[in-house]
């Protein structure tokens, strides 16, 4: 980020919340999305399939974020 420039309120009040939740959170929820996918895909729902699928990869940038935040804090210094 260039110097002076700040994160809003609403986007450290965001951050805030979502780095009390688990990390473990978005990784299971990842890996639901892809077992509800192999399900529906067995039950031969293939559009369904793949669109419960896609979830995974959204949930594990989640993850991701999640984690920068908790320990980077939301201006890159440690809270």
């Amino acid at each position: 980020m260039s110097q002076g420039k700040k994160e809003g309120e609403t986007a450290k009040k965001i951050e805030n919340t979502t780095s009390e939740i688990p990390s473990d959170v978005y990784l299971w929820s990842a890996v639901a999305s892809m077992g509800v996918s192999l399900t529906l895909k067995i039950l031969r729902k293939d559009h369904l399939a793949l669109f419960v699928g896609q979830w995974a990869a959204p949930f594990l940038l989640f993850g991701v974020y999640n984690k920068i935040v908790k320990t980077q804090g939301s201006e890159g210094e440690n809270n």
